[in-house]
Parts: C-alpha cells; structure tokens; sequence
C-alpha cells in the first residue's frame, strides 16, 4: 500500500476509534485504536515500514514539548528535587532492577536489551495521570510529583533505552564513558533546548514588533519549534533532542507569551486547537501502528521454538508486576521520608501511585525504533519478543489501571491518555475548600440560562422568529448538557420530555378534528396531517417503551426534519397560505392544550421538569413565528436583528461568569475557561457572517 494511502487510513481509524469511544466509555481510546490496528493488519494485511530516526522525530518531538507547554510550571519548580528522583532516579532503578530481571526471565535477550526494554517500561503517561487524579483524591503533593514525573522521565527512559540499544548492537559498553556521554547530551540538549527556545521566542517578540503579526505564521513557527530544536540537537550536536524538546516545552509559554496573547488575542485559540489536532492525530496513529505490529510479534513468538506463545504472556504479565512492584516501593519510601509527625502512611495511596503508571505513546515509539540487525549484520535478538512485551505491557497497564483502580477507588470515570478525543486544556482547578464552587457544566447552564433570560427580554412582536431561534440553540446546548451528566438508562428528564410530547401531540390531533369538522382544512391536506401525527405519537410511546430507544422511522424522519421547512417555503411561494394557517393552527391547538394539561392540579403534583416544559413551549413558539415571518421579513434583517441579540446574549454571559467569580462560586482557571469558550464563539460568529458576505 502507497504511503499516501496508508497515511489516510490510518487518519480514518483515528477519526472511527474516537466515535466508538463515545459509546464505549469504560474503554479507553488507546485500546480501540490497538484493536483498530490489529484489525487493518489482519484485514488488509496493512505493514508499515518507517525509519527510526524519521519515527522519533516525527512522534516524540512534538508529542514532549507540547507536556511541556501544558505543564504547570510553579508546581514543577516547587517538588524539583523529588521529581528529579522519581524521574531520574526511579528511572535507572527501574531500568537496571528490571533489566536483571528481564534477562533473568528470558535468558536469550542480551542484558543490554533487558535494561533497554526496562528503560522504555519506565516512562508513564501525563495525560493519563492527570485523568487518574479525576478518580481519585491523590494528596495534591504527590499528584503534582507525579504529573512532573510523568514528563521528564519520558527524556531519561528514552536515553537509557538509547544507550542500552546502542550497548547490545555494538556488543560494548563502557561504564565510564557511558557516564560521560550522559553528562553531555543531558547537560548540552537542555543548554541548547533552552537557547534556541529564548532565540525563537525573541524572533517572534522581534516579528510583533515589525508589526508582523500575522496568526497563522505564528502558529505555524509554533508547530515546526519541536522539529527544528530536535533536529538540530539530536543531527547536529548529538546530544538528547529528547531533553532539548522538553526544555524547549517548559520555556515555550510564559512572559513572552503573554505578549504574543495581548498582541494576538486570537493566538492562543488558534495555537492550541491546532496542537490539539496534532496531538489528536499523533497519539492515534501510535496506538493503530500498536496493533498494526501485533501480529508481526505475535506471529513470530508464536513461531519461536524457543518460547511459547503462553510462556510470552506469562513474561508479559511477571515483568508489568515486578515494575509496578520497584515503583509502588518507591512511592511509599517517599512517603515515609517525608511523612510529617502523627501523620499517617497508607500502603494503598503508594499502590494508587503505582496503579495510576499507565504507559503509552512514548514507550511504543521507543520499542518501534529497536534496529532489525545489530553491527555484524545478524538479526537483533529477540527483537520480537521485546516488541511483545512491551506492547503487552502498555495493554496491560491501561487494562489494569481501568479494571484495577475502579476497585481500590470506587469511582468509575473513564480513563483518558494523551491524544484522546476530549483533552482539555483547562488550568489545574486551584485548591479550594469554598462548598460553594460549582462544577464546569453547572457554571455553563447558569450561563446560557443567563442568555435565554437575555433574550427574553429583547423579545418583541417584531423580532419573534431571530429571539426564538437563538433560544432554542441555547436549550439544545443545555439539554446537551444535560445529556452528558445523565447515567440512567431512561432519566425522569427525557421521560418527562417524551410524555409532554405525546400531550402537544394529542392537542394537535384534537385540533386537526375540530378544524375537519368545520371544513377548515382540505380532506387530503387532513389525511396526510393525521398520519404524520399519529406516527410521531406511535414513534414518541415506542421510544418510552423502549427506555429512550427511539424506532427506525422516527430518527429518520428527524433527519428529514429540513425538508418540512423549506415546503413551508414552497407553500408560501405559491400562494396556498390555507395549508399554513392550518398548520398554525395546529402549533396553537398543541401549545394550548399542554399549557391546560400542565395547569390541572393532579398533573402539577407530578413535578414535570421546568426545563423541559420551557423548551417546548419554544418549540411551539417557533414553529408559530416561522409561519408568521415568511414573506414578512428579509434575510438580511432578519441576519442583522440575530447578530444584534447574539452579541446581546454573549454579553449577558460574559456578566455572568463576572458575577459567578465574584461571588466564589467559580475558580479563575474556570473563568478563563468559560471566558475562552465565549470568544470561541464570538469568532465563530464573526467568521461565518464574513463567509456569508
């Protein structure tokens, strides 16, 4: 297959694994897009061959320094010394413990490649120890310390697995040179990461203050800083691109960005939806070429005559429980060496440590770059059984962490790694003991509650049709979020919605009749209304039967729903303005009798939710002004009455997250979030009116 297309399909997987995550909850992304893999491997009997040197720097460049922009730099400066320990020392503990045991387990693969194959084991996910943090209440100390872990030990397993590749391909290796060359490429790539970050940073100060300040050609120096550091560090010095990256990470944000958002208030937005995409993408296609290499490992372990394919499990599963052993230790010395008097230690908060170690991208791109022939020509040894291991051991580890922590825990979030679908870039949540703080989704319905009651207020009899439009965007947003939040199979919300809908129906329904009998309507126009209302009724009892599963016709029919608005169009066009005022009538009939269904006595003890009533008695609404507004308004003041109420509406929100922050019942990282949001949208909107001019 041409590299093109192999690169497309890969893309598509990425694209297909995080709509099937969305169903899967329980399951994270990175297991989907293996299984992905595996499937495009037996099926389309998909190989990629990709040179190592190219693989490291078009993965790891931009994968670490963009854990390094992200990462909260005040927590890293205050734990630098027990981060340098777990990141370094843990490291090497790791990689020489676990090697002896690799090499004491599988005797064929050389003790340099144990301690490699250990090294690449050690380097675990930030975005998946961020996630772990969700599930549990990890001390903030220790979640910091291993979230700044979990980003430099990246650059230390990585070298450690370069020398130990490099010692088992020349058959040598010298202790004190080995120290040596770790003293440069440690100290010169974070030395040159560091400068050419400052050099860049001054260029693009330089670049504002020419008065070039173009968006696009900000991000786009943005994006190519990883490669062009890593290139010159690793080909041109070589030193450690991969500490060069990192560094380069740390330094990308800070002062001088703060210049770049002042003067491109629009940077940021941009900057950090297109890292997102790539990270998106990046993550992806690692855990697709996960499964698309399965087979070859499994293929040839199961071949080997000299280990069977239970005993590769079975090394798979020993070496995972001796690594979580070294770091579960580790983290409970820790805990006792810095435990404060009458203070207690608990072993599980030290397994919870252990536990959250989920390994992922960085440890498949290093364990992809192991050459296929070592310096005499002859094939790597056990080359395949080290791919096995440790694509087993990343498997492994996110199985566990999803089955495992659930149970110490008990809380059943999902568990998210770098390059899921949803990753936010949302500031740590800053510690608070204020019982008034609310979550993020609660903070977003006040705001667009916020907004509707804005609009309200700016209804008229003028503007009905724009006021009723823009509401019903806001009550598809919180019934979006609402939808979110709801865990039951059939939630009394969407129950509610769906009786409610079968009492407007039945109002229709009587309508329809009473204007048969007074001849106000056209036998077939009263034939084809009576069909399609009783379906919608019929459609509207089987999705309540069937705990929410609405039938076939009825999603289709909701496809087609456009349809029905551009024959009102028609209608109107060709002057058969009866069949409009009929189905006026109808959206009347249907909002008066639910609105006498709600007010009887028995019906208001049933407490039906007030969201719900409110969003279709607007649907009712709208229904009636679109009617009323064909022919009597043009597009363009209809477009410029919506821009006017939209901006209206933003600016009630933007008040509101004031007031909401004011009062403590918001953080500042939660205000900038929903800050950011609002300019998001406010873009959009100014962006969709240009393309429309």
């Amino acid at each position: 297959m041409q590299l093109v297309e192999a690169v497309l399909l890969l893309i598509v997987l990425v694209i297909i694994s995080n709509i099937i995550s969305h169903y899967l909850v329980a399951v994270p992304v990175a297991l989907i897009q293996a299984a992905l893999g595996l499937a495009a491997a037996l099926v389309f009997n998909l190989k990629l061959d990709i040179a190592t040197d190219w693989f490291m720097l078009l993965f790891t460049a931009p994968l670490l320094f963009n854990d390094g922009r992200r990462f909260p730099k005040r927590e890293l400066w205050a734990l630098r010394w027990p981060i340098f320990g777990n990141a370094i020392l843990l490291v090497f503990a790791t990689m020489f413990i676990g090697g002896y045991f690799i090499h004491w387990l599988v005797p064929a693969m050389p003790l340099a490649a144990s301690f490699a194959l250990a090294a690449i084991l050690s380097p675990t996910d930030p975005i998946a120890v961020q996630s772990v943090a969700k599930r549990v209440k990890l001390p903030s100390k220790m979640l910091h310390l291993v979230s700044g872990e979990s980003l430099i030990n990246d650059a230390s397993g990585l070298i450690g697995f370069k020398y130990g590749i490099a010692a088992a391909v020349s058959g040598s290796f010298f202790l004190g040179q080995a120290i040596g060359d770790f003293a440069y490429v440690a100290v010169i790539g974070a030395l040159t990461g560091a400068f050419l970050m400052l050099l860049i940073n001054a260029l693009r100060v330089w670049l504002l203050q020419q008065g070039i300040n173009d968006v696009i050609l900000h991000t786009v120096m943005q994006l190519v800083t990883p490669f062009l550091i890593y290139l010159v560090v690793d080909e041109g010095l070589h030193a450690s691109g991969v500490i060069a990256v990192v560094v380069a990470g740390l330094l990308a944000t800070g002062s001088s960005e703060q210049r770049y958002i002042s003067a491109l208030p629009e940077l940021r937005i941009v900057s950090e939806r297109t890292w997102d995409i790539i990270v998106y993408s990046l993550n992806g296609i690692i855990f697709l070429i996960l499964g698309i290499e399965l087979p070859v490992a499994m293929r040839t372990t199961i071949e080997s005559r000299a280990v069977s394919t239970g005993r590769a499990l079975l090394d798979v599963v020993l070496v995972y429980l001796a690594v979580l052993a070294i770091r579960t230790l580790w983290s409970f010395a820790n805990l006792w060496f810095e435990k404060r008097a009458g203070e207690p230690i608990h072993f599980s908060t030290a397994l919870l440590s252990g536990l959250s170690g989920v390994r992922g991208a960085i440890t498949l791109v290093g364990v992809l770059a192991v050459p296929m022939t070592v310096a005499n020509g002859q094939p790597f040894p056990e080359r395949s059984l080290m791919l096995f291991i440790a694509a087993g051991f990343v498997v492994l580890s996110l199985v566990v962490a999803v089955v495992g922590l659930p149970l110490v825990t008990k809380m059943r979030t999902p568990l998210e790694t770098r390059g899921s679908s949803v990753v936010s870039d949302e500031p740590e949540a800053e510690d608070t003991a204020d019982v008034r703080v609310i979550t993020l989704e609660q903070a977003k319905r006040f705001l667009y509650q916020m907004a509707v009651r804005r609009l309200e207020s700016e209804r008229r009899e003028t503007n009905q049709k724009p006021v009723l439009d823009l509401i019903a965007e806001y009550q598809d947003l919180i019934r979006r979020l609402a939808k979110a939040e709801e865990t039951e199979a059939l939630p009394k919300r969407v129950q509610d919605e769906l009786e409610l809908r079968q009492i407007g129906i039945e109002g229709e329904l009587m309508t329809l009749d009473q204007l048969a009998q007074e001849s106000q309507v056209e036998p077939r126009q009263y034939r084809r209304l009576k069909k399609h209302l009783t379906h919608k009724h019929d459609a509207l009892a089987t999705t309540l039967r069937r705990s929410g599963h609405p039938p076939v016709y009825a999603v289709l029919e909701r496809i087609f729903a456009p349809v029905f608005k551009l024959r009102q169009t028609l209608l109107h066009q060709r002057g058969q303005t009866a069949q409009l005022q009929v189905e006026k009538a109808l959206a009347k009939g249907g909002l008066k009798y639910l609105s006498s269904f709600l007010k009887q006595p028995e019906h208001r003890a049933h407490n039906y939710d007030r969201q719900v009533i409110y969003s279709l008695i607007v649907t009712y609404r709208n229904r009636i002004a679109s009617i009323k507004a064909l022919g009597k308004q043009k597009a363009t003041q209809y477009d410029r009455e919506s821009d006017r109420l939209r901006a209206g509406a933003l600016a009630a929100e933007r008040a509101a997250v004031h007031d909401l922050l004011e009062q403590g019942y918001i953080t500042t990282p939660m205000a900038q979030k929903l800050n950011q949001e609002l300019n998001y949208t406010e873009n959009a909107a100014a962006m969709t009116r240009l393309d429309e001019a």
